[in-house]
């Protein structure tokens, strides 16, 4: 008999955080929220939003908290706009 192997599973949420900050303050809030562990990806934007950052985290109860508690309580973040992403 062969051995088998089995293969785990990992479920993450995934989100897109638009962020929009107050004038002047994109430099300050791109600096801290690279400090933010779950910000996998942040980039810089022309237009109405400031910056996107793609989020994961292990459900989507702790992406809403990451999102309340360590992105929207950085000062000169002014709004959010967060789209949840899935997998096919």
């Amino acid at each position: 008999m062969s051995p088998t192997s089995s293969i785990e599973v990992v479920s993450v949420a995934i989100g897109f955080v638009l962020i929009s900050t107050a004038p002047a303050k994109e430099h300050e809030v791109y600096t801290e929220l690279l400090r933010v562990k779950g910000i996998v990806e942040l980039h810089p934007l022309f237009g109405e939003y400031d910056l996107i950052a793609k989020v994961e985290a292990e459900d989507f109860n702790a992406l809403g908290q990451l999102v309340v508690d360590q992105i929207r309580s950085v000062p000169g973040v002014i709004d959010t706009k967060t789209l949840t992403g899935i997998k096919f």
